[in-house]
């Protein structure tokens, strides 16, 4: 279960990773972009990102890795082509569910993939990313959910 200060997060395109807004004012209260958001549901369950653009998240081999099938608390990115430059962040729940702040609802939604490749400009799935557990760790993470342990 999210806190109250993740549920209700306004979509602002001009907070994200880095900016100058974020700078100035961390808390999500006045808003966020879907990175943003992502980095902070992540953080939440103590997985930590540093603040990297899409682009540079999808080329990130630190602190990330591509994986072929999504599991909780992986990241997806979605976009209009297979290019990474300004790609749509979203958080996986579960199997075909994705948490992430919609432009275009406003708000914090969960979607399905499906709902995902009906609008243009996330109609492509780019991928996938596992982040890394404290330590250099991944086979234990704490979901939403449940504890799951991966061999």
């Amino acid at each position: 279960m999210l806190p109250d200060e993740l549920v209700d997060v306004p979509y602002v395109g001009s907070c994200y990773p880095g900016s100058p807004a974020v700078a100035d004012r961390p808390e999500l209260a006045e808003g966020a972009n879907c990175q943003l958001y992502a980095y902070a549901v992540l953080a939440h369950f103590g997985l930590r990102v540093p603040p990297l653009r899409s682009s540079d998240l999808w080329s990130d081999d630190t602190a990330t890795t591509v994986v072929a099938t999504a599991r909780p608390l992986d990241l997806l990115l979605f976009g209009p082509t297979a290019d990474p430059y300004g790609a749509h962040v979203g958080v996986c729940l579960a199997p075909d569910r994705v948490l992430h702040l919609c432009r275009e609802i406003g708000r914090p939604a969960v979607w399905s993939l499906a709902d995902f490749r009906a609008r243009e400009r996330y109609r492509v799935l780019i991928g996938v990313k596992r982040v890394a557990e404290p330590g250099g760790r991944r086979e234990t993470r704490r979901t939403a959910q449940h504890e799951e342990t991966h061999p």
